[in-house]
């Protein structure tokens, strides 16, 4: 296939770790930002094509992983107490929360529905307009547009009965927090090549300078994560720390201007608390009072609820590039897809999923062949 099957070629793949092999003089750590790169770096066994002086660790690129237990319960109160008809995408339904999940919640007959886009959400409310009609907007920027397109078209279409519950968070600021935390390990970023498809550029030059971290925009692909950390590595070996986009091909300095306009009508900045990392200060996206009628956290009394205690999962260690999967004592043992200590276990995009996935029962992923 056009544009796809080019960028897995084992021949270009393995002239890239060469080049990496062949330009890394000393150790560097290179976080991932996106959840889908590294299921892609997993699955296809690229990190082992690295020279031993690469080491690449998992970003929190997981929306599903980094939405607080808080909201999740939030959303199953909706549900279950407030009478709501819960919409969501399929990967929050067995998130645990402080309590139960949203599939605990629907096997104790509450009304939660897998929907494939928020304008789903719309259609059930108009088509149920005696019940009210909330949708879990989870994700980075890239989700946010469309979730924005929903608010107004139930604004336009007066359907009165909808609203979000709001779980949008923003990846500059997390990318701040790491490089600022005082355990940091990560030297350079690899970014996720979808979110800067609809915000542009801009945020990140300042956040490579002031850190002295480069950070190149990447694709999803073998070849394209390859081309990343070759480039990452090569700012590196020079003693240099800025942005660069390896991947033109959909992305743009400025972004997706009328993606841009439709978040910024709808949402303003906020401060959002990240699992696993805490609160990160103007970190993720709220309702604006202009469109409070369709903002959930306004509509109903939801409880403030307080975090469960410490228990034996390391996601948030994970999530910050601290450790991997396999440093977790509970890995594939006490914790599993079919029963999750924590959120990246069940997320599709989370670390823990795509090692039990694809190296749990195999023992390693399949390298590609030269």
């Amino acid at each position: 296939m056009k544009y796809v099957d080019e960028y897995r070629s084992a021949a270009l793949v393995h002239q890239l770790a060469a080049a990496i092999a062949r330009t890394a003089t000393r150790p560097w750590t290179l976080m991932e930002i996106c959840g889908g790169q590294t299921h892609a770096i997993v699955k296809f066994g690229l990190d082992d094509l690295l020279p031993k002086t690469i080491t690449l660790v998992h970003g929190p690129g997981c929306p599903v992983c980094v939405t607080s237990a808080e909201l999740i319960d939030q959303a199953v109160a909706l549900a279950l107490h407030h009478g709501a008809i819960l919409c969501s995408f399929g990967d929050m339904l067995r998130v645990p929360g402080n309590g139960i999940d949203l599939l605990t919640a629907k096997a104790r007959g509450a009304d939660v529905r897998i929907v494939y886009s928020p304008l789903d959400a719309v259609t059930i409310a108009r088509e149920n307009p005696a019940k009210p009609v909330v949708f879990f907007a989870v994700g980075f920027e890239t989700t946010a547009p469309a979730n924005a397109l929903a608010v107004l078209r139930a604004e336009r279409e007066h359907v009165v009965n909808f609203s979000i519950l709001t779980s949008h968070v923003l990846v500059p600021p997390a990318m701040r927090a790491i490089l600022g935390s005082p355990e940091n390990l990560v030297q350079g970023f690899l970014a996720a090549g979808h979110v800067c498809a609809i915000m542009g550029t801009g945020e990140y030059g300042p956040i490579a300078r002031e850190f002295g971290a480069p950070i190149i925009i990447t694709g999803f692909e073998p070849v394209d994560i390859m081309e990343g950390i070759l480039l990452c590595v090569q700012q590196l070996e020079a003693g240099r720390a800025e942005i660069a986009n390896a991947y033109t091909r959909a992305v743009r300095p400025e972004g997706n201007a009328s993606a841009r306009r439709l978040v910024e009508q709808v949402f303003e900045v906020c401060d959002r608390d990240w699992r696993g990392l805490g609160v990160i200060p103007q970190s993720g996206l709220a309702v604006r009072p202009a469109y409070a009628a369709y903002d959930a956290t306004r509509r109903f009394p939801l409880e403030r609820t307080t975090a469960a205690g410490a228990t034996e999962c390391i996601s948030g260690a994970i999530m910050r590039g601290v450790k991997k999967p396999h440093d977790c004592p509970a890995f594939g043992t006490r914790c599993t897809p079919e029963h999750p200590l924590g959120a990246p276990m069940v997320s599709s995009e989370g670390a823990c999923a795509a090692y039990y996935r694809y190296r749990h029962r195999l023992g390693a992923a399949a390298v590609p062949a030269a």
